[in-house]
């Protein structure tokens, strides 16, 4: 029986939220040097720039509560550093701040401070958008050895609608879900692209059914006046935000309609602006196998359970997933544990390193198990119809099944691991809605940091020359800083990332551009 939009209204009611990997971090000095960065840049910043005012405290606070423990225990995560105190909150947010779509919902937010974390100083807000729930990537951050940043200032992470905290979407019947989640590999027959491009149909009639008259209400714009609704409730002016992947998109969106809001503005590994599926698509699959790369080079080091060739011996796995043999793991399935594990930031780099290899090879000698368990924890972060639901009202210019096709050869020689899946995955919001990109910002009175990693396997790396430029042709000045890791953002595993953002948030002046952070 299918949903109705019966079952939205309870959306849209202020309600409770129900509260419920991996190249890791650089442990390497925090130091950056300049190099020569050729192209279209901004002039160095002046030495004797007093740098912009100071970010406000919020004179009217939320109403937290502790729930160290339940977000802890509902992520998995390790118990973290002594003091960590984890708190949520819920803003009632409007469903279209216009008011041509009635109600309200709780928007889920999560604040991240230690012992050691100042009262008195502002905030710093971090959005991930639609790549996995924000609060899921603050805890894992509060949890992990990059948990000495939260000594500067506490970290409030901002969950999208339909994601995390922000009450949760469940729009797509179980059995679609599942189908799109192994690409249709399992129980249907014809080609893989026109499967999930019919799967993609199935879902865009039983999601907008099921969210009506609100469907359209769930892109990068809508998430941007979900957190000018935080800013609003602090009772502040300005905003210090962090948009690391989609959640740069977001943060240009904010940036763009509310420009007298933003006090700072860093973007992290930063989605490509006003770019099409196709490109965001092609650029996720290159960045993924250049952080596979970067983990079986690490892997071989360590000589590790894979082997030799741990590359090799991956795309042997991958190879039978594909014909069936790893059951019910299918081929995308497993990319998605192994995207998972080597793009959220982790604890000790050697341990995961070989704790990744010790599943692929249990799955390589007949045990599934292990794969399997890390497969439903990846989808569970990286593939809810939350997600499903912003990243097809995000997109631009979706595939057909045929260009679909087309892309899968190419990328399959291309891109041996992620390519082929990449390109079939792209059909499958071919059916939603179009609606109008988010708007860039014509102008911005503060600098921009713009930071990238060299193998980010959610996002990759193509959006950082289409965002410097759109930066520059609005005339906002703007600083690049790049991570030579591998993992998604590179605030989030690299304490010299770390280290030069707070420096701006804290003083509004940039870094040298072209600095380099180590791996």
């Amino acid at each position: 029986m299918r949903r109705t939009g019966v079952l939205a209204v309870c959306w849209l009611a202020v309600a409770s939220v129900v509260a419920a990997c991996g190249a890791g971090p650089s442990i390497r000095p925090d130091v950056a040097v300049v190099q020569d960065v050729g192209g279209d840049q901004p002039a160095e910043p002046d030495e004797s720039d007093p740098g912009a005012t100071d970010l406000p405290v919020p004179q009217s606070d939320l109403a937290w509560r502790d729930c160290t423990a339940e977000t802890i225990g509902g992520f998995g995560l390790p118990p973290g550093p002594t003091g960590l105190v984890l708190e949520c909150a819920q803003v009632p947010t409007p469903i279209d701040v216009t008011g041509a779509v009635p109600g309200s919902f709780p928007l889920g937010v999560l604040r991240a401070r230690i012992t050691d974390t100042p009262d008195d100083v502002a905030p710093l807000v971090v959005t991930t958008g639609s790549d996995l729930p924000s609060s899921r990537a603050l805890a894992a951050l509060a949890t992990g050895p990059m948990s000495a940043t939260l000594t500067a200032r506490p970290l409030v992470a901002v969950d999208r609608r339909g994601l995390g905290m922000s009450q949760e979407i469940d729009c797509i019947f179980g059995a679609d879900h599942r189908a799109l989640a192994d690409l249709g590999q399992f129980g249907r027959s014809g080609d893989a692209s026109d499967r999930v491009a019919e799967l993609g149909r199935q879902a865009t009639i039983s999601c907008t059914d099921y969210l009506q008259p609100q469907q359209l209400m769930f892109g990068a714009s809508h998430a941007a006046s979900d957190i000018e609704q935080l800013r609003r409730a602090w009772d502040v002016d300005r905003l210090g935000l962090l948009g690391i992947g989609n959640g740069a998109t977001v943060a240009l969106a904010y940036a763009a309609a509310y420009p007298g809001g933003v006090g700072r503005l860093i973007l992290d590994s930063p989605a490509a602006a006003t770019a099409d599926a196709e490109l965001l698509a092609e650029s996720g699959a290159r960045g993924a196998e250049a952080a596979v790369d970067e983990f079986a080079r690490r892997c071989a080091a360590l000589e590790c359970s894979l082997g030799p060739d741990p590359r090799g011996a991956i795309e042997e796995l991958y190879g039978r997933a594909a014909d069936g043999l790893l059951a019910p793991v299918s081929s995308n399935a497993l990319l998605t544990a192994i995207t998972a594990f080597l793009g959220t930031p982790r604890a000790d780099l050697q341990a995961r390193i070989r704790e990744l290899s010790d599943m692929l090879a249990a799955a390589r000698d007949g045990d599934v198990m292990p794969l399997l368990e890390s497969v439903g924890a990846a989808e569970a972060m990286l593939s809810t119809d939350g997600q499903w639901v912003s990243q097809c009202s995000d997109g631009q210019r979706w595939p057909t099944a045929m260009r679909a096709a087309e892309l899968q050869k190419i990328w399959s020689t291309t891109y041996p691991l992620f390519g082929g899946d990449a390109a079939v995955a792209a059909t499958s919001c071919a059916a939603w809605p179009s609606m109008a990109a988010p708007a860039l910002p014509a102008a911005l009175d503060v600098p921009v940091l713009v930071t990238s990693a060299a193998a980010d396997p959610i996002v990759g790396n193509a959006g950082l020359e289409s965002v410097t430029g759109a930066l520059t042709a609005s005339g906002i000045r703007w600083t690049a800083l790049a991570w030579q890791g591998a993992g998604y953002s590179a605030t989030l595993h690299s304490t010299c990332a770390q280290s030069r953002a707070e420096a701006y948030v804290a003083d509004g002046v940039l870094p040298p551009n072209g600095s380099l952070c180590p791996a």
